[in-house]
C-alpha cells in the first residue's frame, strides 16, 4: 500500500501542537476512530485552526430549521461544484450518516436536481449553488422563493453562510492538496 501525503504543506505532530488543539484532535479521534486529515492539515496554522473550527461549529452544529443532514447537503453540492475532493468525500460520509441513507451523498454530489430529495431541499441547494458561484446575482426573488418553501431569514442566512464558508474551505483544501482519509469512503454505506 502506497502512503500518500495528506498536504503539500508541513503537517505538525500532535505532541508539538498547542494543548487545546491537541486535545480537540484527540477527542475527534476518540469519537470517530481516526483523525480526519482536515484537523492535521489546518493545525499547521494554530490561530487559523481555532477560527476555522469555531465558525464551522457555529454553522454546522447549531439547532435550527435546517437539519444537520440538510447542512451537509449544502456542503456536498457546493464542494462538488468547487471540485473539492476532500469535502465531497468527507462531508458525503457525514451526510450518509446523518440522513441514514447510503445513496444520498453520491446523488447530491453528482446532480442534486436528480437526487431523492424534497422540492424544498432542491430549492435550498439551488440557492446555495448560486451563493457559491454567483453571489453577486442574489436578489429579492431568491429570498421570496426560499420563503415560499418555508425558509426563514435565519435559514437563508445559514444556507448562505455554509455555502460561503465551504467555498473558502474548498479552496484551502485544493491548495493544500488535502487528501481524504480512506475511512470516509465506506462510512454510512
Amino acid at each position: 500500500m502506497t502512503t500518500h501525503p495528506i498536504s503539500r504543506f508541513p503537517v505538525p505532530r500532535i505532541e508539538d501542537l498547542p494543548k487545546d488543539i491537541a486535545e480537540r484532535i484527540l477527542a475527534v479521534q476518540e469519537k470517530s476512530g481516526f483523525i480526519p486529515n482536515v484537523f492535521l492539515v489546518l493545525a499547521h496554522r494554530p490561530d487559523e485552526f481555532r477560527a476555522f473550527f469555531a465558525y464551522h461549529d457555529a454553522l454546522m452544529d447549531k439547532p435550527g430549521n435546517l437539519t444537520k443532514a440538510e447542512r451537509e447537503m449544502i456542503v456536498v453540492a457546493t464542494s462538488n461544484a468547487n471540485q473539492c475532493q476532500y469535502c465531497v468525500v468527507a462531508h458525503g460520509a457525514i451526510l450518509r450518516i446523518r440522513a441514514k441513507d447510503p445513496l444520498i451523498a453520491d446523488q447530491v454530489a453528482i446532480n442534486y436536481r436528480k437526487a431523492d430529495i424534497t422540492p424544498r431541499q432542491k430549492a435550498m441547494l439551488d440557492f446555495a449553488m448560486k451563493v457559491s458561484a454567483r453571489a453577486y446575482e442574489v436578489d429579492d426573488e431568491d429570498m421570496d422563493m426560499l420563503k415560499g418553501h418555508d425558509f426563514s431569514e435565519d435559514d437563508i442566512w445559514d444556507i448562505s453562510a455554509i455555502a460561503a464558508f465551504f467555498g473558502m474551505s474548498n479552496r484551502l483544501a485544493n491548495v493544500t492538496s488535502m487528501r481524504p482519509n480512506d475511512e470516509f469512503y465506506t462510512l454510512g454505506r
